[in-house]
């Protein structure tokens, strides 16, 4: 018979996995909610937002059969699509799915191989909205961060937000002002999942570089009222000709594709910023824009220009496109800061404020 464990978490106060045991009765979930962001990151933490004072159950299964141990999370709310994501390292799949109406759930699917005692998990609620769970004993080797969504979402006036400080420079309201909901925008975190793009300095991945970046310049557009939409939101496998036909069937007004470079011997003397567009005149000022904000957030690392390039999702879409390279994950200088959260925010800001400043144009 399988056996379950389940644990009420509420805001403030610490869920534990105990010994196996028998499902545990607890009261009934009274106000909507949703899971509003994740992230399993490569230490083997699991990171939550969830709307505030949300009321959690998380269980546990032993390996059964072909099946691997499975921890799942239930959320009051109900998921809107369903998806599957595949896993790396000991994580052999991430599952969301509708348990039953009214509701989410995240599971996470070990490989067989992978024991892990209850006992020792604890779900812990670090501010009445967010929350972290460690997988005790998982080996780490060949896992990646696999996310989806904002665990950090930005504040209108620029200070606490759920209980994270940004630095005061960091304000939305610094940003340039658009009409809000006039302009939609896709921003396209380049490579993922099986392919990790350039690996620098210490195995700083490009996709992990500009997944983060992304994201953030997704939630400061939206901030402005700006429609925005990401071609990929965690590690998968999304080929090039997806993320054009998703722009084009979005109806965007502007394409930005992010990236981070890396030089071909590699040589750690080799930075610089560079954004490229494929044609027109809107194209080009649309990465001049974002050219001279990035050159601003990263003193000292060479200005290699905007130049034409001839890459697939910049010259297949259907609006003014830009790819951006933030810097070289193999030089010296790129890669003490494209490994910093507080530079990837610089430059999330930096790359909002070139759009924001060519959506200002547009007429």
């Amino acid at each position: 018979m399988n056996r379950w464990i389940s644990a009420l978490i509420t805001s403030c106060l610490v869920g534990v996995f105990s010994v196996p045991a028998y499902f545990l009765g607890v009261n009934e979930v009274r106000a909507a909610s949703a899971l509003a962001a994740w992230a399993l990151q490569s230490n083997g933490v699991l990171k939550l937002r969830t709307s505030r004072g949300a009321l959690l159950k998380a269980y546990f299964q032993s390996a059964e059969g072909e099946k691997g141990v499975r921890v799942w999370i239930d959320f009051p709310g109900e998921l809107i699509r369903p998806r599957n994501l595949e896993g790396t390292g000991p994580v052999n799949q991430i599952r969301l799915g509708k348990p039953r109406e009214g509701f989410t759930r995240l599971v996470v699917e070990f490989d067989r191989s992978v024991s892990l005692d209850p006992a020792t998990l604890k779900l812990v609620a670090t501010s009445s909205d967010t929350w972290r769970l460690k997988f005790v004993g998982l080996p780490t080797e060949g896992l990646r961060t696999i996310a989806e969504g904002d665990l950090n979402p930005i504040s209108s006036n620029g200070g606490k937000v759920k209980g994270v400080a940004y630095q005061s420079s960091f304000k939305i309201s610094d940003l340039p002002w658009v009409p809000r909901g006039r302009f939609k925008v896709v921003i396209d975190p380049g490579h993922g999942g099986p392919d990790p793009g350039a690996v620098g300095i210490g195995g700083l991945r490009e996709t992990d570089v500009v997944l983060d970046i992304s994201i953030q310049v997704a939630s400061l557009l939206r901030a402005k009222g700006v429609k925005t939409t990401l071609t990929r939101t965690s590690e998968v496998d999304l080929d090039l000709p997806p993320r054009v036909a998703m722009a084009n069937r979005y109806g965007a007004t502007a394409f930005v594709s992010i990236h981070a470079n890396a030089s071909r011997n590699p040589r750690k003397d080799v930075n610089g910023i560079e954004t490229f567009f494929y044609s027109g005149s809107r194209a080009v000022r649309l990465a001049n824009k974002i050219q001279q904000q990035v050159l601003n957030t990263s003193p000292g690392s060479p200005d290699r220009g905007v130049r034409r390039g001839r890459f697939f999702v910049i010259r297949r879409t259907n609006m003014p496109a830009v790819l951006v390279e933030t810097g070289f994950v193999t030089g010296s200088l790129d890669a003490s800061r494209l490994k910093k959260a507080h530079h990837r925010r610089k430059l999330a800001f930096a790359i909002t404020t070139g759009i924001l400043h060519y959506l200002q144009g547009v007429r």
